[in-house]
């Protein structure tokens, strides 16, 4: 039951973050262009997206996408400083993983992704497979992973942590038969009755049906594998054998126990020092395999030299243990550019644009009105007049009707600058011809200390992660 328990643990785990996942999808929607889905209520009441209210009002929505714009440039900026700076070079042998897992392209989209919800997730392990054999590293997506609600921005007080895998049922045979008959026709069968009941509330825990993809199941047609490590507590012995001066522990059984009283037992008749025995508790992280059903594919305590999970991850900015991304504090300022367009749009296509004003007594009957529609826009055009009252034609062109929109969407645009932190200067963008050479370079710096945090605190993610691949390279 107890690793039913641990499943069902991280299911709420995975659960509990369902606002960062709505909060992520949202983030993600503006930043690839889908900035008019927001729900809002319409005039009748109902329910309707952006999109559908603003057509309805006969308004053409329209798209002004600059956060793809500061996602790109924050991002080529960190690639341009990396080359600069040497930080992907492979020279050293220990370092091998860095072109074997390609990290320059790696950790640019997983630097995209940080920026867009705030998330960085790597796993670093030595699986085995197919044509690659050796220390891998593998972006994590956000929709699945999991890990208990945590405060310390260095995650040492994360207890449960884990993803979600969607593999093939051929490669699960693979990863977990141990080659035996027995085990593939136990996994297979597992996965069947996933496939068939797929409900871990029929094992006894009473969980809540689910929809076709989320925890348990997956959308992608395979099978849906659960990987869960937990900070298990552990009794040991901690023993010393004066005889041979060593230091060593042991597990805290009955049947170690017994041996060590047995062992003492003779040392005491032979008039021999004993072994000194005492208890202490460790923690060890542990790993667990789960089918959707409960069933658990393997469970061993982790092999890695680093005594840890394999989970690299860093949230920003970790404040109370909530996440806001950079994405998420400009959509305000977007949203507002784009509603200035729309407003400018409709403006400027409701308003008189070259209107021609023709009164009707300087008409003559030999010329129809298609006839001075036609000779008033050729060039060198004629057009007789009547001449029967001092009202000649005129022409219409509205003048100043943005009511101050222009100037609104010019400020928006320098408060999106400000606000993210994407200048002129950092986006490479041309600048005046007078700015000199240190005052460019002045002004870069300064443009690169609104988002030092950000790149800084990337920067140490990157870092926690070459620590656990470089451990398993020397183990």
């Amino acid at each position: 039951m107890k690793d039913l328990q641990i499943l069902a643990a991280a299911r709420d785990a995975w659960l509990a973050a369902d606002n960062f996942r709505s909060r992520r999808e949202r983030c993600k929607r503006y930043t690839y262009g889908d900035q008019w889905s927001d729900p809002e209520i319409d005039a009748n009441g109902n329910a309707v997206t952006e999109f559908d209210n603003i057509v309805r009002s006969g308004k053409k929505p329209l798209t002004n996408n600059v956060i793809r714009q500061i996602v790109k440039v924050v991002v080529g900026r960190y690639r341009y400083n990396c080359a600069t700076d040497g930080v992907y070079n492979s020279d050293s042998p220990s370092k091998r993983y860095i072109a074997d897992n390609a990290l320059s392209e790696l950790d640019s989209r997983m630097l995209e992704e940080f920026l867009i919800s705030g998330c960085a997730v790597q796993r670093v392990s030595c699986d085995r497979r197919p044509g690659f054999d050796g220390i891998s590293v593998d972006n994590v997506d956000p929709r699945m992973f999991f890990v208990n609600a945590h405060k310390d921005p260095r995650g040492r007080d994360i207890e449960l942590i884990g993803m979600l895998h969607d593999y093939s049922l051929a490669e699960i045979i693979s990863r977990f038969g141990d080659g035996t008959q027995a085990r593939v026709a136990e996994i297979s069968r597992a996965f069947a009755r996933s496939s068939a009941a797929g409900s871990l509330a029929q094992s006894g825990l009473g969980l809540t049906a689910w929809g076709a993809d989320d925890f348990f199941c997956s959308s992608s047609g395979k099978c849906r594998v659960i990987e869960v490590w937990t900070l298990d507590c552990r009794n040991k012995l901690i023993c010393h054998d004066p005889e041979e001066a060593e230091l060593f522990t042991a597990a805290n059984s009955s049947a170690v126990c017994r041996s060590l009283r047995s062992i003492n037992r003779r040392r005491a008749g032979d008039g021999r020092e004993p072994v000194n025995v005492r208890q202490s508790v460790d923690f060890v992280w542990h790993c667990r395999w789960f089918a959707p059903d409960g069933t658990v594919l393997a469970s061993y305590d982790t092999p890695y030299a680093h005594c840890s999970h394999p989970f690299v991850l860093k949230f920003y900015p970790m404040t109370d243990g909530e996440v806001h991304s950079l994405v998420e504090d400009v959509i305000g300022q977007q949203r507002c550019i784009n509603r200035l367009m729309v407003m400018i749009d409709h403006m400027i296509g409701s308003s008189a644009k070259g209107v021609l004003l023709f009164p009707v007594e300087q008409k003559l009957k030999e010329f129809s009105w298609e006839n001075i529609s036609e000779q008033w826009s050729r060039t060198n055009g004629v057009i007789p007049i009547s001449g029967r009252t001092s009202c000649l034609p005129q022409q219409v062109v509205a003048q100043g009707a943005d009511a101050g929109a222009y100037e609104l969407l010019s400020l928006q645009m320098k408060l999106l600058d400000n606000i993210s932190g994407v200048g002129d200067a950092l986006a490479g963008r041309t600048v005046a011809a007078s700015t000199g050479n240190a005052l460019y370079e002045n002004q870069l710096r300064n443009s690169a200390i609104a988002i030092a945090d950000l790149i800084e605190t990337f920067a140490a993610f990157r870092r926690q992660r070459d620590d656990k691949a470089l451990s398993l390279c020397k183990k």
